[in-house]
Parts: C-alpha cells; structure tokens; sequence
C-alpha cells in the first residue's frame, strides 16, 4: 500500500529529470569499483612459472644448468617446480669435475625439496602473492582459499549490510562500505604475512558487495517506473561491466601486486565528493517517520528538475511508516508449504549453478589465453551483450523460456571444449566465453524472476536466501578450478552438468512473465496453478 502511494505522491516529478539522471548516472558510477573488486584476484593470485633457487655456489655452469630435474607435464618436458637434485651430492660430483648425464646417470640421483626457496619468472609479472609468500607446492592450497577467504567476506557483507542500511539507512552504508573496502585494501600492502594478509581481504569482501547492494536498494527506491527497471537490470550491471574491462587497464600497468592494490583503491577517493550529490531514499525516511527530511529531499529535487511542487508533498503519512510491526517473516516462511517449499529449492538450485559457472568462468581467465590481460578484457567485455539481451528478454520473453535457453547455451558451450582439438585454443576459448554470455545474462534475469515469484512479505527474504546460497558457491569455485590440475576439462563438465540439471529443474517453476507482482502467498499460488497443473497440488 505505502510503494503504491509514495510513486502517486512524487509523480510531479516526471521519471526523467535532471534529478533522477543525476542520481542514475552517480549511482552507476559508485559501482564501477565492484567491477575489479573480485576479479583483480586473477592477476594478484596468479602463480608465475617456479623452479628452486640454487645458491651461489661453487657449482661449473653445466652442474648449474642441471641442478633442476626435467619433468614431463601434460606431453611437454619442463622444469620441475618443487624439487631438485641434492645440493650437497651435486656440489660433490661438480668438484669431481664429472659432466652431467655423460659420466653421471642423473635419474639415479637423489631429489629434495626447495630448500632455499623458490625463483619464479618474470615474464607477466613482476610479484604477486603467491611469488611474495611462496604459496607453491606445500603450500599450494593456500592460492585458491586467499580468493576464498575473499568470497566468504562477500557473503557475510551481503548478510549484515541489508540489516545496517534497513537501520541506519542506504546512504550512510553506500559510502561506508566504499570506505571500509578502501581502507583494508590500502592496508594490505603492508602484510607482513600471508595470514594477516588473508584476514585483510576477508575484511575488504564484507565492503565489497555491500556497497553494490546498497547502491542497488538505493537507486531501485529513489527511482521510479521504467526508469527504475533501466537501472536494476541495465544501469548497475554496466556500471559494473565497465569497472571490469578496466581491471586488465590496470593490472597491465601495474605488473607487481601491490602497485595493482594502490591503482586500484585510489580512485576511489574521487568518490568522496558524491556523499554531496547523492541523497538518502525518501522512501526509507518515510519509512523511519522523518517525513521532513523526505519531504525537502523531494522538494530539492523538484527545483532541480524545475517543476512546482505541491503544498503539501506526503498528507498522511502514517500509511509509509511501519507504525504496527507485522510478524516479520524468515527464511522458514520459505519452507511453509509444498508450492513455496518446491520453488525456493529449485531456484536456490538454480542461483548456485549460476554463480558457480560466473565465477568459475571468471577467475579461470589467465589459464585460457596466452595473454591474461587480453583474455580479462574479452571476459569482461562479453557481458556488456549479454545485460543487453538479458533486458531485451525480460521485455518479450516468457522468463521460463528465457531461464531454460540461456542454461542450456551454457551446457551446450561447455560441454563441446574437450571436443576442440589444442591446436585450435581459439575456438575453445570462443566457447567458453559463450558459456560467460549465458552465464551472465540468466544471473542478472534471476534476480527479476524471483522478486515475481514472491508475494511482498516474503520478497527480500527470498532474494536474500538465494543470494547466500549463491555466493556459499562461489566460494567453492577457486578449488573447483584446481581440480583441472587432475584431468583438464573436469571443472567445465562439472560446470555443464549443473547447468543442464538446472535447465531441466526450471520446467518446473511456475511462470510470471506478465503477471500483477504477486503481494499475498495466495497470490502466489496463482501463478502456479494457472501454468502448471502438474504442480498445483496443494498441501
């Protein structure tokens, strides 16, 4: 009732002002930073080619040249990373003056460990973590739990942040967690160890996402009509796609990990002068009773966009603030009955495909292409498509229909890589960048999926619930990557097969494609059983 009402009270204002563009293009912009704030992970935990140091010592050129076993990985002979003939038996042998591999039979002599550390290749980078902290052999697992740890910071900042700014409201929390992701990145440049740096970037996840959503929240409330609808599927996913293709920019400037953190977090000082710019959601202050701050927010916007505006703006309004606390509804709301209890599995189902397919697509970039930088930008550049034909979609097309095709493109693309001779890399980087397309455009279509499944009460809860298990995916997805060190197509199948099972579950979600925005759960049934009969059973 109260939306209904707030949209009536501010159509004086027209959608398109310079007001609403103004806020449109700022909110966009505060996004960008989201764009590198994962992904950077790929140039900064990229492991660079590795072999033992050798010591200077007294060793013939020869000796030196063959103190590195050869080993034979995926049919080409290369160094060994993690091991090397005995130092102490080659210096002996060197001093005999014997020549390797003519007087002495080098598989025959003993291997250790890399006891003085490791010498890595300058060729892309000049450092990254894992060259700094030496997260190789041993201590491999440590490279993908840092993109982890990163992960989990996301999804505890996604849990918290919709609390704070339902409390202390959107604004604040925009530019609080723009400076909370700021502060821990600058800081991490001075990690004496790889602990307190991985502490450090779970600190900066929670910031991470949290701006988005509030970004999102913000501009979703202060927006209205098809505008509104422009900036939740377009405006922000761009925003977004933009701060990604210049990701590669920076990291192709900026070769050694901490130059890179420094490039990245600068900018986002130009940020502060937006906290002058963009203002707190009236709606949420009506919402909290402060009806006079709404009301010279809306009257400021009103001189902007040079419009009258009415005597009084908000009559009543008792009708905007939560005056009687309803029975506030949880995640066991999602559960009550077998139609809600079907379709919150089966999407939460779907959102987990998702976003393990976007993020196992995303940070596996520098192991397809020669060129990480090259390889980033096409990854990056292949959504700015796919938001546009998503939105395209979302205007004319069943969302059922939409959902099934975009997975199974992914299924499809994915599947067919191992089919791809090596010799052709091009085309199997072609497809998986197909698979990238579908990825993209069904994630950013779910979101508006679920919000027309769910009546009112139950609408955020439910987003919020999938976006959890989402991200509770792509948590998994650094070592899911690993598992390509085993048997090289195995995350794409991995990846394909759930995209296929989830392709089949869609069939049974009910369709909304043109239906009021269901506000009660008997509304809810009704998008059930008119579509699908097979399903409409009721407990």
């Amino acid at each position: 009732l109260g939306m209904k009402d707030y949209d009536d009270s501010i159509a004086f204002l027209g959608h398109w002002g310079r007001f609403q563009q103004a806020v449109f293009f700022l909110l966009c912009a505060s996004i960008v930073p989201n764009g590198f704030g994962v992904f950077f992970t790929v140039f900064l935990t990229d492991t660079p080619l590795h072999h033992c140091l050798v010591p200077e010592v007294n060793l013939s050129q020869a000796w030196r040249d063959a103190t590195i076993p050869i080993e034979v990985v995926d049919g080409k002979q290369e160094l060994s990373s993690c091991s090397r003939y005995r130092l102490d038996v080659v210096r002996n042998l060197s001093a005999q003056g014997l020549v390797p591999g003519r007087d002495v039979n080098l598989t025959d002599l003993e291997q250790e460990g890399c006891v003085d550390g490791w010498s890595y290749s300058k060729d892309i980078y000049q450092s990254t973590i894992v060259s700094e902290f030496d997260l190789v052999c041993s201590d491999q697992w440590k490279q993908p739990f840092t993109t982890t740890l990163l992960l989990l910071g996301v999804v505890f900042g996604s849990f918290v942040s919709g609390q704070l700014s339902d409390r202390f409201g959107r604004k604040p929390v925009l530019f609080a967690t723009m400076a909370v992701q700021t502060f821990f990145t600058i800081v991490q440049i001075f990690s004496p160890s790889w602990t307190v740096f991985s502490i450090l970037f779970f600190m900066s996840g929670l910031g991470q996402i949290s701006n988005y959503i509030s970004g999102f929240v913000l501009g979703a409330e202060i927006l209205t009509g098809n505008v509104r609808d422009l900036f939740s599927t377009m405006g922000i996913s761009l925003g977004f796609a933009v701060g990604y293709m210049l990701l590669p920019l920076f990291a192709y400037f900026l070769r050694d990990w901490k130059s890179l953190l420094l490039g990245l977090s600068l900018p986002c000082f130009a940020y502060i002068p937006l906290w002058w710019f963009i203002p707190e959601s009236p709606r949420w202050l009506l919402s909290q009773g402060r009806l006079e701050e709404a009301e010279a927010i809306i009257r400021h916007a009103a001189k902007i966009n040079k419009v009258e505006a009415p005597q009084v703006i908000f009559e009543d309004y008792s009708i905007y603030t939560n005056t009687h606390p309803e029975n506030h509804p949880n995640f066991f709301d999602l559960l009550s009955t077998r139609n809600i209890r079907n379709t919150t599995i089966i999407l939460c189902l779907l959102w987990l495909t998702l976003s393990t397919g976007y993020f196992g697509l995303s940070l596996n970039t520098p192991q397809l292409h020669a060129n990480p930088y090259i390889s980033c930008f096409i990854s990056a550049a292949v959504e700015v498509p796919a938001y546009i034909s998503c939105w395209l979609a979302q205007c004319y097309l069943p969302r059922r229909v939409s959902v099934i095709s975009f997975l199974l493109l992914e299924a499809v693309s994915l599947y067919s890589i191992q089919l791809v001779p090596q010799s052709l890399s091009y085309l199997s980087f072609a497809l998986e960048m197909l698979g990238k397309f579908a990825v993209s455009a069904s994630s950013t279509l779910m979101y508006a999926y679920t919000a027309e499944l769910y009546p009112t009460v139950l609408r955020n809860t439910a987003t919020g619930t999938c976006c959890t298990v989402s991200r509770v995916g792509s948590c998994l997805t650094p070592f899911l990557l690993k598992l390509g060190l085993y048997f090289k197509y195995l995350p794409n199948i991995i990846l394909g097969t759930l995209a296929a099972v989830s392709a089949f579950a869609a069939f049974f979600l009910p369709e909304s494609f043109g239906q009021p925005l269901p506000q009660t759960i008997e509304q809810m049934f009704k998008l059930k059983s008119c579509h699908s009969p097979h399903t409409a059973g009721v407990d």
